[in-house]
């Protein structure tokens, strides 16, 4: 047959029987090999997919023929393969590259693609030929390896490799200003290699599983899920297992000392408690060591070691404790912690008393109101003002049940008032309210039922509100205090002129009056500005249609010259020092008295 041919036809004749050749072998080579190949054109249409397809993804040739490649690929992984195909078009050299592709039961799997070109007759990229390889199960083992290098594998907790590493992040954003103090808990098992050798290692295993399972629900904001050179600012707690029965826990973002010491109280009652392994109640217990970050620090770990050192003195006083490394730290942490103990023991026992200061019209000198001011009163320490435990108690979440007391006596105070002693009805009693307590879901709520159980008139309420509420909780100030204003419950600005966000809160919140702060009104006498202050505040209320309170009048000369400004209202102890409530009522009966004989004398 050759022979009768002419050169161009015998040429173009070996040319289809090579090329024919050449595909059978393409066929023969793709539908036996283990990867997935595929040729597709400069679009990424498919033109042809191996068997393998099918076996390693799940899909048919006539599924893949209408369904797009790229539809098929991770989003996150679409524009590294655009980027790969321009290459090779524009190069002719395709790359190596990893990218995920979903199986046809919506999983993803890992594909190692190496893109081979072929030119057209004029030497243009024309296809790709891209051998898919499946290395989805190397990728997790890999994974898995290096969270094995980075994880406790009895409890899945980070180890100590992973802790160091973190401690290190931690610190260096501290030491360069940029992060708040942080503490490192060190806790280590009392006894348990006696517990260990009796028991047996199984027996071991189960308790140190269980231990740092209780150590984990002991941190309100865990996140063990911390990775070497992770975002510093990202977690809040990192529990570790060193090795052994020795555990650690990074905390950030520590105010005090008793921060650290009330998560290592909560670790000692949740290890105290019994469970069961293996049929047998087992109870443990811990010597637990606290170090705070320090400037002396010099590298991350010298916090490990100072919480290490602070363990073993834990264990020498006989376990069973928390120790702070610093002494006088230990001193400042337990007292708080005292003191709360004791906060919630007055609230149970009913030590709380409410002392009432009258609030003046500066015209007429009538009582116009009571401030209700908390004090406790201590069995050992006597009447303890609130500068001393308010902090304690809002610290400890006991300020929410501490202001809805306060605010129940006060209302219920002013009610009995009004029922005993007729023309009593327009007297008002004001109550200090935090910006957390405000920030309660329920607060409004709150104010609502208790303002109906007592029976009391809201307009005959007011709540005194401080200008950080109005700094850090505007939006949401805003929301509630426009339910109470619903309610007709009347606001106060407290400490106005203290700041710079009075103004700002003056325009922001529902406010019914201000209170002007005290060291204005002492100063206002000898100081010219601070007079010249207090006329301007006096005058913006005015414009504003405030009522406008001056705290801390001592003397008929201020009270003279606050009346002669337009001032409506005084407290002070000219007036009155903040009494009890059977003195509150003398006063009010003494006032009384005085009005009805001024009225039968006119």
């Amino acid at each position: 047959m050759p022979a009768l041919l002419g050169a161009q036809q015998f040429h173009i004749y070996r040319m289809r029987r090579d090329g024919k050749k050449r595909d059978e072998l393409f066929q023969i080579v793709t539908e036996n090999a283990a990867d997935m190949i595929a040729l597709v054109d400069v679009k990424g249409r498919r033109l042809y997919n191996s068997p393998a397809y099918k076996r390693i993804l799940g899909y048919s040739p006539a599924e893949l023929s209408e369904t797009s490649a790229f539809e098929q690929i991770h989003p996150d992984d679409r524009y590294k393969i655009l980027e790969a195909a321009r290459e090779a078009r524009s190069t002719g050299v395709g790359k190596k590259l990893e990218y995920r592709i979903r199986h046809k039961d919506g999983s993803w799997r890992v594909l190692e693609s190496v893109a081979g070109t072929i030119r057209d007759q004029n030497g243009d990229v024309s296809k790709l030929v891209i051998v898919n390889r499946d290395i989805t199960d190397r990728k997790r083992a890999e994974e898995q390896a290096e969270h094995n290098s980075f994880h406790d594998s009895l409890t899945g907790l980070p180890n100590r490799r992973l802790f160091l590493d973190r401690l290190e992040h931690v610190f260096e954003r501290s030491r360069r200003g940029h992060g708040p103090q942080f503490a490192v808990l060190f806790v280590d098992l009392d006894r348990f290699k006696a517990f260990n050798d009796t028991m047996g290692t199984s027996v071991g295993d189960q308790v140190i599983a269980e231990v740092g399972r209780r150590l984990g629900a002991c941190l309100r904001e865990e996140d063990t899920a911390a990775r070497p050179g992770g975002d510093p600012g990202a977690h809040h707690a990192v529990l570790s297992r060193l090795g052994g029965d020795e555990f650690t826990i990074l905390i950030e973002a520590i105010r005090d000392p008793s921060d650290a010491m009330r998560v290592g109280q909560r670790i000692l009652a949740a290890l105290a408690a019994l469970f069961l392994v293996e049929g047998r109640e087992v109870q443990t217990s811990a010597s637990i060591g606290i170090a705070l970050s320090t400037a002396a620090h010099i590298r991350g770990e010298d916090a490990l070691q100072d919480a290490e050192a602070a363990a073993r003195r834990a264990q020498a006083l006989g376990g069973g404790r928390c120790e702070l490394y610093d002494e006088a730290m230990h001193a400042r942490a337990v007292g708080r912690l005292k003191l709360e103990s004791e906060l919630r023991a007055a609230l149970e026992k009913q030590e709380f008393r409410l002392f009432y200061q009258p609030i003046v019209q500066l015209e007429s000198g009538d009582i116009r109101g009571f401030e209700a001011l908390v004090r406790w009163q201590h069995p050992g320490q006597g009447l303890i003002s609130p500068d001393k435990f308010l902090a304690a108690a809002e610290d400890s979440g006991l300020l929410a049940a501490t202001g809805e007391w306060i605010l129940r006596t006060a209302c219920r105070q002013l009610q009995h008032w009004t029922e005993a002693m007729p023309g009593s009805e327009a007297l008002a009693v004001a109550v200090n309210v935090s910006p957390r307590q405000l920030a309660g879901e329920r607060f409004a709520h709150g104010v609502e039922k208790i303002l109906w159980e007592t029976g009391l008139a809201p307009e005959r309420l007011h709540l005194e509100l401080g200008e950080s509420v109005a700094d850090a909780e505007a939006q949401l100030a805003e929301s509630v205090l426009a339910r109470l204003k619903s309610l007709h419950v009347r606001v106060t600005l407290d400490d106005f002129g203290a700041g710079h966000s009075s103004l700002a809160a003056l325009q922001r919140l529902p406010l019914d009056a201000v209170k002007i702060d005290r060291p204005l009104v002492a100063a206002m006498l000898a100081d010219r500005r601070r007079m010249e202050m207090l006329e301007l505040i006096i005058t913006i209320g005015q414009r504003l249609r405030l009522k406008t309170i001056a705290v801390g009048v001592e003397s008929a000369r201020q009270v003279e010259r606050l009346r002669a400004i337009g001032c409506d209202l005084g407290q002070g102890y000219y007036f009155s020092p903040p009494v009890d409530a059977a003195a509150a009522e003398k006063l009010l009966r003494q006032h009384t008295l005085g009005a009805a004989r001024a009225a039968d004398a006119r």
